[in-house]
């Protein structure tokens, strides 16, 4: 059996008195989509800051295509093929879109030329191929995740982690948003998301690791996930568990 792409060990990181994560593990698969899901304050945007490297864990290891990488750093972990969205948008809004996908490009690419080529590509695929020369403040907010996209996908990621890029949007957008994430799957590139609507989210996921309080709950399939009595208490209270 061929080894998971990430692996998560025993990973834990307090902030202060606070713990952020404790003792969580699992596994993704070369080609799985997985949801990481759980309420507000679960420890989900902690975990995803460490697999990308923007912060160290307490305690714990994270293995990369057979490679330790937990405190490694953002800049080791896109080099190895790690790429990510930012919950709260961060594009360089005086640039255009162009320019803001080539910060992504130059990171592999060695001349101007390829670049260029690598950027343009992703910029289509992101459905932004006529918006190149527009300055990211004038885009609309569901561009600007698209953008978000286009710049994690011109570092090449082996490994996309998408943070609420469906959030927000109208049905029809989230319509898009969910087809784009296929065609990346369909594109050889493994992802994990975090997104909070869940009528989005459950019908794009292979797996769901559940997160509540810091620790991992629950880890399965949508199917499961959306049945167990501690997701529902997790999400909605007591009153509601049966």
């Amino acid at each position: 059996m061929a080894e998971p792409l990430l692996q998560i060990r025993e990973i834990s990181k307090s902030f202060g008195s606070v713990a952020a994560n404790v003792d969580i593990s699992f596994d993704v698969t070369e080609g799985e989509i997985l949801g990481l899901i759980g309420p507000n304050g679960a420890g989900k945007s902690s975990l995803f800051n460490i697999i990308a490297g923007e912060i160290a864990p307490d305690r714990g290891e994270i293995l990369f295509a057979g490679q330790r990488i937990s405190g490694i750093g953002a800049v080791a972990c896109a080099r190895l093929g790690i790429g990510r969205t930012f919950q709260v948008v961060r594009s360089f809004d005086s640039m255009t879109v162009l320019e803001n996908v080539l910060v992504g490009a130059f990171l592999r690419a060695r001349r101007t030329r390829a670049a260029l080529r690598r950027a343009e590509e992703v910029i289509a695929v992101c459905g932004l191929a006529g918006r190149s020369d527009t300055v990211a403040h004038r885009l609309s907010p569901p561009e600007k995740r698209r953008l978000e996209i286009a710049r994690a996908l011109a570092t090449e990621p082996r490994l996309l982690l998408l943070d609420e890029v469906l959030t927000g949007l109208t049905p029809t957008e989230a319509r898009e948003g969910m087809q784009l994430v296929r065609d990346l799957r369909a594109q050889g590139i493994t992802i994990i998301m975090v997104e909070h609507v869940m009528e989005v989210l459950l019908p794009l996921i292979d797996r769901a690791v559940v997160l509540n309080l810091g620790r991992k709950l629950l880890e399965g399939v949508p199917a499961e996930i959306v049945r167990h009595p501690e997701v529902i208490r997790a999400y909605l209270g007591d009153r509601y568990s049966g």
